[in-house]
């Protein structure tokens, strides 16, 4: 890939969650539809995770 001048990459070090934009939707996921819930099995688990997906609204994206 080739940079132009004007434009300087700045690598992220091995391990920052919090400049990651996608852990911060994780922990919302997390906090609002997936924690203190009890979960008969896997695909309990598996189908509170897509509601989850589903009822994320575009502002929170």
């Amino acid at each position: 890939m080739k940079v132009p001048d004007n434009i300087t990459i700045l690598f992220l070090p091995p391990y920052s969650p919090e400049l990651n934009p996608i852990e911060r939707l994780w922990a919302y996921r997390r906090a609002h539809f997936l924690s203190n819930r009890a979960y008969d099995d896997y695909d309990h688990l598996l189908d509170a995770g897509a509601g989850a997906w589903q009822r994320l609204t575009p502002q929170r994206l």
